[in-house]
């Protein structure tokens, strides 16, 4: 193990990017700050000038400040965010992908979701918003205590539908986040989209919000960088170890049903449940929706609920990859009805 660290260190030392000739062993070696990354040079950059462009097209002099660390994020009264490193490189988005079976913000649509909202964050710390007294009347007390989760309502129209999970449901600042990520597409048509939705008001608010506000200097010019990638001493190995572990204590909720429907790994076919589940992703969501007569959101999360869950037990397949789309279909309609029943309980209260 030690000699793999030194060549990994001789191989970092000698060219910026030689380490990503590495193979995933070596790769976990590194530290994060032995990659070297600026986030100019990487390919979300390009993303970022979009949202940028997005922000000057609608007349909002703010520009968040971007800078690379583990994960998405923007830090409380810090006008701008951090996104995960692993989108700094195509070859640390692949280990990504191996360790954990995907890269949050991956694809670009979801990348561009995911800017939005933290470029929401980020304004709302700029400008101060959450302060003010009509901002609190539309969305709420930024002080409301975060749960460890949220019971979402699928059938609820008072948020707008942007990120998964119905996420704007989870604290009155990712409402206002998700309401503005909504908004912000020049070309966005979401007064036709949420029409008779009491959203609509949100998205309104925010409108004349921004006119009001978006041709100001912000008052909170802070360039602070919360845990940047260049000041982490950590392994990558250590980092993935950590990510594991905390992704070992989610909702165990249908454990039952996902170990009838799946094996254990070295039982079965071999082939991983939650590869198989995210390549038939479009099938299934097609399929739950025609059964549930459903928008695809919902669909997709519960889909989401039983990909996740079999990574993180390492289920495989009983059967065939040909032989299991049945099988899986029905879990995930399964899932769906408890999602659903679930929501129903929660609005009878």
């Amino acid at each position: 193990m030690a000699l793999i660290q030194r060549r990994a260190d001789a191989r970092a030392a000698r060219s910026p990017l030689a380490w990503t000739e590495l193979d995933d062993e070596g790769l976990l070696q590194l530290r994060f700050r032995d990659l070297r990354l600026r986030i100019e040079d990487a390919p979300v950059w390009r993303d970022i000038e979009r949202v940028y462009g997005e922000l000057e097209r609608r007349g909002i002099r703010f520009r968040p400040h971007v800078w690379l660390s583990e994960s998405w994020f923007s830090p409380d009264g810090v006008p701008g965010f951090a996104v995960p490193f692993f989108l700094a490189h195509p070859r640390l988005q692949r280990l990504e992908e191996r360790m954990i079976g995907e890269a949050e913000g991956g694809a670009r649509r979801w990348r561009l979701q995911l800017l939005r909202h933290e470029v929401g964050h980020a304004l709302d710390s700029a400008y101060g918003l959450r302060r003010r007294a009509d901002w609190r009347r539309v969305f709420g007390r930024a002080s409301a205590p975060y749960g460890s989760g949220y019971v979402a309502r699928p059938s609820s129209r008072r948020y707008v539908l942007h990120l998964p999970n119905w996420y704007a449901q989870s604290h009155p600042t990712e409402d206002f986040a998700e309401t503005f990520a909504v908004w912000l597409p020049p070309r966005n048509r979401w007064r036709a989209q949420y029409a008779g939705w009491p959203a609509l008001e949100k998205l309104e608010y925010v409108d004349r919000l921004m006119a009001e506000i978006g041709g100001r200097p912000p008052p909170n010019r802070d360039r602070s960088q919360v845990a940047p990638l260049g000041c982490d001493g950590r392994s990558l190995g250590e980092y993935y170890r950590r990510k594991w572990n905390r992704y070992g204590h989610e909702d165990p909720r249908y454990d039952d049903w996902l170990l009838r429907a799946f094996a254990r790994r070295g039982g079965g076919s071999g082939v991983p449940a939650h590869r198989y589940i995210r390549e038939q992703e479009p099938r299934l969501r097609r399929a739950l929706g025609n059964a549930s007569h459903l928008r695809t959101y919902v669909a997709e999360h519960a889909i989401d609920a039983v990909r996740h869950r079999a990574r993180q037990l390492g289920l495989v397949l009983r059967k065939a990859p040909e032989d299991s789309f049945g099988t899986v279909l029905r879990l995930c309609e399964r899932v769906l009805r408890d999602i659903l029943r679930r929501d129903r309980e929660y609005c009878l209260r």
